[in-house]
């Protein structure tokens, strides 16, 4: 049901995630003028003369960036069924940390062994961004949940 507030934040949540796979994830530079991009293929340096060199992988960060609108989008559609909606929003919870987390980590290892300078820090707001409207429908979805059990012990 796209009503109802929680589904617009999980809508959200899932085009973040699809904004963020698109092009390049972070981007450094050296100081010698070569720049290193992490994309969704894998860690590429692009020489001084623009030829791409490929120096690593990163499906550690990918994998989980392509489960968060998979497991957001099912997830708008379980509004009939409230306790599967929580199970699968806290699943969702724990895949975008995990992603923040992998990303965090494979951004300090690139800082320390290739001696780079990040240059899109703002890209990594985008897994907090999603985190935080993650919670925000589950938050949603909790309080429909306990007004539905309430009126149920009116009953």
């Amino acid at each position: 049901m796209i009503q109802r507030i929680q589904s617009v934040y999980l809508f959200l949540t899932s085009v973040l995630s699809i904004l963020f796979l698109k092009g390049p994830l972070l981007t450094f530079f050296d100081n010698s003028g070569s720049t290193l991009q992490l994309t969704k293929t894998g860690l590429i340096r692009f020489l001084e003369n623009g030829t791409p060199e490929r120096i690593g992988e990163t499906w550690m960060i990918y994998i989980p960036g392509l489960i968060i609108p998979a497991i957001s989008l099912v997830t708008i559609f379980l509004f009939k069924n409230r306790y599967l909606q929580l199970l699968f929003i806290r699943i969702l919870m724990l895949v975008i940390l995990t992603f923040l987390t992998t990303s965090i980590i494979y951004t300090f290892i690139l800082l320390s062994r290739f001696n780079v300078e990040i240059d899109s820090w703002y890209r990594l707001l985008v897994p907090v961004m999603q985190l935080i409207l993650t919670y925000l429908a589950f938050r949603g979805i909790k309080k429909d949940d306990d007004l539905v059990k309430s009126y149920d012990r009116l009953r």
